[in-house]
């Protein structure tokens, strides 16, 4: 019998192995109140961030042992991540040393479990020395760009511990060794203009202790950052952590089982849903959906100052902290809607009350818009209302007036919206490359991915109207759906498998791209003739699948040579474009390129949650079998987790299983699980005030809920 729910355990990514600076990402931890970055030494700490206090990237606890920065000694370095705990390990001049890494739960802290063993025949003492630095400030506006905002600090010594403090004493950092003592730097104080990411990275104290580690033995020390918003209050929460950091690790496995457990218990408050059990003998089915789950609820933010009381953000733990990304949110919508309804009801009334045309998301500190229109606004509200209303059965929420109209009217402009987009052609422009992918200078204007996404969001909107007995008006969008349709399929390529994207003066730029052929694939498919669908395909087949990833980008498109960014090109794919792929395949009729898939998607699944981006094995060889992430230095700026992961959710249930859920709660299944596990069921889907059962065969049972 295989578990229905999963634990930090089975979540495990694989032990990863490496030197200083290889191609590795840094992992992330997080307790929903902030998240850290774990660095490659054995300490090392970046981008302690507890909203409302950030500091940037800035590192600390760079370890020296015996008075040598450990990282010249170059060893290799073992790191294992889970959900609620990062394991680093190494050897070093006859010492084994393992540290154990939590943000610990319900405190604006982190702290670390230091063990060193003696794996000598004589006592030794060894000396640990942590370099420690800090950052923190308290900002009163949004974090509007990609770091978030920091400062220079004052350092203090405070006993064994060391205080750093923003001009404004708004922001405080504690941190220490347990057993041990600090001193300041003695270095020259930092000028104003220095550049953390190019000058350095500061160093404002040292920390230090001197271990008795018997032969054959083990001592332990620990260090602990606390930040807050006062003395008073980083000092409190320092004390209360360094009393008990082994208790702090144990209460951080807890927490994390207890989200995941609540992830698929309808009866647990922890979220306001709950997602589907899945039932299955297939160990790679089983893997991709836990991940998938696993990377939604990575991202649950519940700090203290949260304008929406709680709140999914995009990425971390490097970049955007704070912002949720319209896009991005949508990409994960059955997701959201499926685990945490309420949370999800309240984002997207908050993005109605705004000018979504403004704006690529919004943050949690202020409400407020953050960064540049993103082109997919109009398609992603669209979808995030229609897979709210479908999977609630919350039908008055169309009628709810959020600002001066129903959020009905409010689907209806965003489905229209692309008519003031066009520019002498049938088609919207959508604008160029900062309004789209950002590294395909290529795909720009006439793109046929939201052209095609216009045609969906016309049928979705008349579907919502039609639900609310609006049938004039459903007809009238039916009608110019069918109008635009033509327009999009004459941008294809007979025989490519490909679109062209329109430009200003009217050339026709071919683009082998993903996202033409996971959106056309998912919004027209019915409506393509049966050789454009298998030339799609055997596109996809040919030019983009990989074993185990895909490209976002054809190598064998021009533009392949205008950016390394591994999200958007020929190196990798962002993580929603397998899944989204994967949809589309089974729309396009080859769901079997799907099923056969699955197994080497599936060993993607060994670094913790989804990377904002993975590389293809042709770019950079794989971990274990599984496609790299990319990391965050230039020029891949890539974060090591992303929220879209939620779209894996949607390609077992939509794609796999074959689940189809009408605006009405109408269920049908017909899908493709059976070539994985003719066995497997999806127990508990909740529907409405419904709760069905959907097996391999298709068979949809109601049931009594779980």
């Amino acid at each position: 019998m295989h578990p229905l729910i999963p634990t930090v355990e089975d979540l495990a990514a694989d032990a990863v192995t490496h030197h200083y600076d290889d191609m590795i990402a840094p992992t992330g931890l997080t307790n929903m109140f902030g998240t850290v970055r774990v660095d490659h030494d054995l300490t090392a700490i970046s981008a302690v961030q507890f909203p409302p206090v950030s500091q940037g990237l800035t590192q600390t606890a760079v370890l020296f042992v015996d008075g040598r920065l450990f990282a010249s000694y170059g060893v290799p370095v073992t790191h294992e991540w889970r959900a609620d705990r990062v394991v680093r390990r190494a050897t070093v001049g006859g010492l084994e040393i393992e540290t154990t890494t939590v943000c610990v739960p319900g405190k604006t802290a982190v702290a670390i479990d230091i063990a060193v063993r003696n794996t000598g025949s004589q006592d030794r003492e060894v000396r640990i020395g942590l370099s420690a630095a800090a950052r923190v400030t308290q900002s009163q506006e949004a974090w509007l760009d990609a770091e978030s905002p920091s400062e220079r600090d004052t350092a203090t010594v405070d006993g064994e511990r060391l205080l750093f403090s923003s001009a404004d004493a708004a922001a405080w950092s504690a941190q220490g060794l347990a057993g041990g003592s600090a001193a300041l730097s003695g270095v020259a104080s930092l000028p104003e203009a220095f550049d953390t990411g190019i000058g350095g990275n500061g160093r404002g104290g040292e920390l230090s202790v001197v271990l008795a580690v018997p032969a054959g033995g083990v001592a332990r020390t620990a260090y602990v950052q606390a930040v807050g918003i006062s003395r008073d209050d980083a000092a409190r929460t320092y004390d209360a952590v360094m009393a008990d950091v082994p208790g702090a690790v144990a209460a951080a496995e807890e927490f994390w089982n207890r989200q995941l457990h609540a992830a698929f218990d309808p009866d647990d408050g922890e979220f306001s849903g709950a997602l589907p059990v899945l039932e299955t003998a297939s160990a790679p089915l089983r893997r991709l959906y836990w991940w998938a789950v696993l990377g939604v609820i990575w991202f649950r933010r519940d700090f203290a100052g949260n304008v929406l009381g709680r709140s999914y953000d995009t990425l971390m733990p490097n970049y955007w902290g704070t912002t949720t990304f319209i896009w991005d949110y949508s990409l994960s919508s059955v997701s959201h809607a499926l685990l945490d309804p309420a949370e999800m009801r309240n984002q997207v009334r908050h993005w109605i009350s705004l000018d979504i045309h403004s704006h690529f998301g919004t943050s949690s500190l202020t409400g407020g818009p953050v960064g540049r229109w993103y082109s997919v606004n109009d398609y992603a509200m669209t979808r995030l209302v229609h897979d709210y209303v479908r999977f609630t059965g919350d039908t008055a929420f169309l009628d709810e007036i959020v600002g001066d109209e129903t959020v009905a009217e409010s689907v209806r402009q965003w489905a229209m919206a692309w008519k003031k987009l066009r520019r002498g052609t049938a088609l919207a422009d959508y604008g160029e490359i900062d309004n789209l992918l950002e590294c395909v200078s290529s795909y720009t204007h006439e793109v046929a991915s939201l052209n095609a996404a216009n045609v969906w969001s016309m049928r979705t909107a008349a579907a919502l109207a039609e639900l609310r007995g609006d049938l004039s008006g459903g007809a009238e969008l039916r009608a110019e759906a069918d109008a635009l349709l033509p327009a999009v399929i004459e941008r294809y390529l007979p025989g490519e498998g490909i679109f062209t994207a329109g430009q200003p003066d009217g050339t026709q730029l071919p683009v082998r791209h993903c996202y033409d052929f996971s959106v056309v694939g998912t919004t027209i498919a019915d409506d393509l003739a049966p050789s454009i669908r298998d030339e799609m395909v055997s596109f996809f087949q040919r030019e983009l699948q990989t074993d185990n990833w895909m490209r976002a980008l054809s190598p064998w498109d021009p533009d392949a040579s205008y950016s390394p960014r591994p999200d958007h090109q020929w190196n990798g794919a962002y993580p929603a474009w397998p899944a989204d792929a994967g949809r589309a395949l089974a729309a396009l009729g080859a769901p079997e390129v799907l099923a056969s898939w699955v197994e080497g998607l599936s060993r993607t699944a060994n670094q913790g949650p989804m990377g904002q981006a993975h590389f293809v094995e042709e770019a950079v060889p794989g971990i274990n079998g599984g496609a790299r992430k990319a990391p965050p230095q230039l020029p891949y700026i890539i974060d090591w987790s992303c929220s879209s992961s939620g779209a894996w959710v949607e390609l077992v249930i939509e794609a796999l299983f074959g689940v189809s859920v009408a605006a009405d709660g109408t269920v049908r299944a017909s899908g493709c699980v059976a070539a994985l596990d003719p066995h497997a069921v999806l127990r508990g889907l909740r529907v409405g005030e419904k709760t069905y059962d959907i097996d391999a065969s298709g068979g949809i049972t109601e049931t009594p809920g779980l």
